[in-house]
């Protein structure tokens, strides 16, 4: 494979390359394609799967594997081409074969590719860090949430439902008369105030006792998931059923030792406050990473492809999924029940997606700017940290996790290292 011609188009970050694939790599992939496809085909005087790549060649024409076979090389050539025109590709626009035979074949890519960024005056940024000081508010605050932890739910049965409480209640939807499809529930526990359901749904629980039954009117958003209902005017009748609500320990020596391996409260204050000063130093040096991160952002200059926003968006929902799949839900169980497509999920990570792509621009400009190296003992030292965070032996990880690509990474980390030294925190 190699790269006979790389041209900037006049669009920032575009540009054409022109690649060719030896007839060697050529023959392989469509030997490949040929033995993967072989199976399926029918050819008389053949057993099913048996028909020689000569004979389907002859009656098929001797390209009938090239379109398959060039796909499958498209990658790599592509992988090697930016690498010989050093530049990184970020997406592609197009291919197009030019002209293909047993000497292999030549094709056009469009592509998009990242850019050349520039940032200075990235030394001696001032922030404030934050006070890391362990209040006595800070401690009964940590008190209170340990109580919400602890609490249980006790039937109330000498008032109506309120904000807070939970309501377990039977439901069933009706839009214009007619039941749809998802609309009913039979001895549901819903937290009211809770936002879980739509616009006007729990409000219109709050106010009402135990044992009543009663119809709400809502209004389905028009961003709602489902299309028949968007938009959508709905009623509900509902059966509340009972109202709960929760009931907290009693803050003493008992309380301490249920939560925790501590005789009495004081002891208990006093473990509180070993750990929230810890806490607090963790998140001041967060904000500090925060503040230099918004500084180098806004010192960076040049023009960012639109496909890197849309790449990093779509890692960040990629890694949505496998989270909720970890917690055994589908991701389409998940948009229905929050009333959301993919396109509304990718715009809720838009923001932080930008501020990502940015944030890894600037501190690879500072890199290049700095001529940053990585040797190979700094790639062990990260091999192994990622070995014991993953409990996985390094040389597994090294087959994981390529070197150029690690590589990169510790550029990245050693730029913003030498951004934070030379920051002069107040």
């Amino acid at each position: 494979m190699a790269l006979k011609e790389c041209t900037k188009k006049e669009e920032a970050n575009k540009y054409e390359l022109v690649v060719s694939v030896d007839g060697d790599v050529f023959e392989k992939a469509i030997d490949a394609v040929y033995k993967k496809q072989v199976k399926k085909i029918n050819i008389q005087g053949f057993r099913k799967g048996k028909a020689p790549r000569r004979i389907i060649e002859k009656m098929y024409g001797t390209e009938v594997f090239y379109d398959d076979a060039m796909q499958d090389c498209y990658p790599d050539a592509l992988y090697d081409a930016a690498k010989e025109a050093d530049v990184k590709i970020v997406a592609v626009e197009s291919l197009e074969a030019v002209e293909a035979g047993k000497e292999g074949f030549t094709f056009k890519a469009q592509v998009i590719v990242e850019p050349t960024m520039e940032i200075d005056n990235y030394k001696g940024i001032e922030v404030e860090k934050k006070s890391t000081e362990v209040t006595d508010e800070l401690i009964d605050k940590e008190i209170e949430q340990v109580r919400e932890r602890n609490s249980r739910l006790v039937t109330v049965e000498d008032r109506a439902a309120e904000n807070g409480d939970t309501a377990v209640i039977d439901f069933e939807g009706f839009v214009d008369g007619v039941p749809f499809e998802g609309g009913k529930s039979e001895g549901y526990n819903l937290s009211l105030g809770s936002g879980n359901f739509i616009p006007g749904f729990e409000e219109q629980i709050v106010g009402h006792k135990a044992g009543e039954e009663f119809t709400i009117d809502v209004k389905f958003p028009e961003e709602y998931q489902a299309e028949e209902l968007k938009g959508k005017d709905a009623q509900f009748k509902i059966v509340l059923h009972e109202v709960k609500t929760k009931e907290l320990p009693e803050v003493d020596d008992e309380f301490v030792q249920d939560v925790s391996d501590k005789e009495t409260l004081d002891e208990y204050k006093e473990e509180l406050r070993e750990t929230v000063a810890k806490r607090l130093k963790d998140e001041a040096e967060k904000d500090v990473d925060d503040q230099i991160s918004e500084k180098l952002m806004e010192l960076l200059e040049g023009e960012i492809p639109e496909a890197m926003y849309e790449n990093q968006a779509n890692d960040m929902v990629r890694d949505f999924e496998l989270r909720l799949r970890s917690q055994g839900m589908d991701m389409q169980t998940y948009m229905q029940y929050m009333g959301m497509d993919v396109n509304a999920l990718k715009g809720m990570y838009r923001e932080d997606a930008e501020k990502r792509v940015k944030i890894r621009l600037a501190l690879e400009t500072i890199a290049r700017k700095e001529n940053i190296e990585v040797t190979e003992a700094d790639l062990d030292d990260e091999y192994s940290k990622m070995a014991e965070v993953y409990k996985m032996e390094v040389d597994k990880v090294k087959d994981a996790v390529p070197a150029d690509s690690l590589t990169e990474d510790v550029k990245v980390q050693k730029a913003l290292e030498l951004v934070k030294n030379s920051a002069i925190i107040k």
